[in-house]
């Protein structure tokens, strides 16, 4: 009886845990696409949003995910029964991609290009100042990969639920029922937050780098970053057995870098658990950090930037 009444207690902190986190989620797009949209950096954000739309790469990124997500759907992955687990897999690898793509694609276009061809100028010419440019900038990026990912993660939703049942027709197996379609489902949703948050600390960095560089050196420095960032446990491992300077390197880079693997949901999809709530409370702080630095360090680079 004692353990029965701890399960329930257990149960119930995750049952409140998560819909904190829901409702944390909940303020946050009220935020970005409500609130924010009253004030002048809100104005440069919606106009970047529109930009960033009518973009073709937003279509081409839209398609291509789409594509592949209904390929990985219905392609064998001949994985001795763990396909569902190797589409969410790949799915979320998909969704994490086409965003990076289109967020640094995003941040050359609106930023660097526009100091390049002088448009920057006209923009600051009127009662808005740099410092309001860049956060315009950063959070009409941030929604513009929202919508590039809603399509995308609506669709994924609804390929693992049908995914789920086909499998099991496939291998002769009891139809599985709506509450085990939708386990599957819910052990996904998590990643779709990390996802969004490693987004948006790439974004960042992007928007830093795109104030002083142009579109190519911002996708290569971003592009190492993101490999980087994903081998920081493996540099923290590897410096403790190594020589004294690869060490420092090692610490270094573990300390300056973002932890990106940290946002990876592999793990998780491969040993069938979901991501505890308060494992994306921190994760969530994290990428408010490196976002934020990014950013600060954004406004240092722009402010005696030469646009004239």
């Amino acid at each position: 009886m004692e353990s029965l009444l701890v399960f329930s207690a257990e149960n119930a902190d995750l049952t409140v845990q998560w819909w904190i986190t829901g409702i944390g989620v909940l303020i946050y797009f009220v935020i970005l696409f409500g609130v924010v949209s009253y004030s002048q950096a809100g104005v440069i954000a919606k106009a970047t949003t529109k930009e960033a739309i009518r973009q073709p790469v937003f279509m081409l990124l839209m398609a291509l995910g789409l594509v592949l997500l209904l390929l990985n759907t219905f392609l064998p992955f001949f994985s001795m029964g763990d396909d569902v687990k190797m589409l969410m897999d790949c799915g979320l690898a998909t969704i994490l991609i086409c965003s990076l793509l289109l967020a640094v694609w995003s941040a050359s276009t609106s930023i660097a290009d526009e100091i390049e061809g002088k448009t920057a100028m006209t923009l600051l010419s009127k009662p808005i100042n740099r410092r309001q440019f860049i956060v315009g900038k950063y959070l009409g990026i941030l929604k513009a990969v929202v919508w590039l990912m809603l399509p995308m993660v609506i669709t994924f939703l609804l390929l693992v639920y049908f995914k789920v049942g086909y499998d099991a027709r496939e291998a002769s197996k009891d139809v599985p029922s709506h509450a085990e379609k939708m386990a599957a489902v819910w052990l996904i949703l998590p990643g779709i937050l990390l996802i969004y948050m490693e987004v948006a600390i790439l974004t960042a960095i992007s928007v830093a780098i795109s104030t002083r560089l142009p579109m190519m050196v911002n996708m290569i420095i971003c592009f190492g970053i993101y490999i980087i960032g994903h081998l920081t446990p493996n540099l923290v491992q590897a410096k403790s057995e190594g020589l004294e300077f690869v060490k420092f390197t090692g610490q270094l880079i573990a300390t300056v870098l973002p932890n990106l693997d940290n946002f990876n949901m592999s793990p998780a999809v491969a040993t069938g658990t979901v991501v505890p709530p308060i494992y994306i409370g921190y994760s969530a702080l994290s990428c408010l950090l490196y976002s934020g630095i990014a950013i600060l360090v954004a406004f240092i680079l722009f402010e005696d930037r030469d646009l004239a």
